[in-house]
């Protein structure tokens, strides 16, 4: 059973490279000579969240995840969603289930063939200068897109010491946009770091997403200069998704 199970997450990824590479390289450059600016901007992301969600249907219709969602994910619109980050697929999860989003990336990332149209259209790279990276995602929270940021910066092993970057903090203040914290979890170590990533359990891996309570600008002192302000954002984010699961 575990075999045939590691048998069908290979073919699932090569079905998600396979999926990138045809709307990265084929559909979204036919779509860009029709749409420009702000409206293929929205065509893009809505295909990319449509496309993700069906992956994820895929997944669970293969008995490889159940994915639990507790609170309105899908009600979000137009915020900064902070995510704890402990597989590769937590991205997928998150865009797939929420309204269409943008998500922060490094630059590195553009140099993937079977992601790189698809990160220049609906990424906002965040190693950039300061100013035009902030400028960049303000406008993006205007326009109503929510920005997902896993502020961890790479994929976390259980009960490891975490350090949480800056960026979704700078974020909040430039925008004074409030922050929704998300906490992903799952019942075995799948797709995770330094593990195989054909490891599949002999049954069905639980994904569960927790809103937790939002970070709300409003609280916090208008007073405080910007680097406390900015360090009590960023602790208030890891407190929350240090947080234990409730029930």
């Amino acid at each position: 059973m575990k075999l045939l199970r590691s048998i069908l997450v290979l073919l699932e990824m090569i079905l998600f490279a396979l999926g990138a590479l045809f709307i990265g390289c084929v559909l979204f450059p036919l779509l860009s000579l029709r749409y420009k600016g702000n409206i293929r901007r929205q065509k893009f992301a809505q295909i990319i969240h449509d496309s993700w969600n069906v992956f994820i249907k895929v997944m669970e219709k293969s008995g490889e995840i159940k994915v639990h969602i507790k609170g309105e994910l899908s009600q979000i619109k137009g915020k900064i969603v902070v995510a704890s980050h402990p597989s590769f697929i937590d991205i997928i999860l998150l865009i797939g289930n929420m309204q269409p989003s943008l998500c922060l990336a490094k630059k590195s990332i553009l140099k993937n063939p079977i992601m790189r149209n698809i990160v220049k259209s609906l990424y906002i790279i965040n190693d950039i200068d300061p100013v035009e990276f902030k400028k960049s995602a303000v406008e993006t929270l205007k326009e109503g897109y929510n920005i997902v940021i896993f502020p961890t910066g790479t994929r976390t092993l259980p009960g490891e010491k975490i350090k949480i970057h800056k960026g979704a903090a700078q974020i909040a203040i430039a925008s004074g946009v409030d922050i929704v914290p998300v906490k992903i979890e799952t019942d075995y170590p799948f797709l995770i770091k330094n593990h195989f990533p054909l490891d599949a359990n002999d049954k069905t891996v639980n994904y569960t997403l927790t809103i937790q309570e939002p970070i709300k600008m409003s609280d916090f002192d208008p007073e405080l200069s910007e680097i406390k302000l900015r360090n009590k954002i960023t602790e208030r984010i890891k407190e929350l998704l240090n947080k234990p699961p409730q029930g």
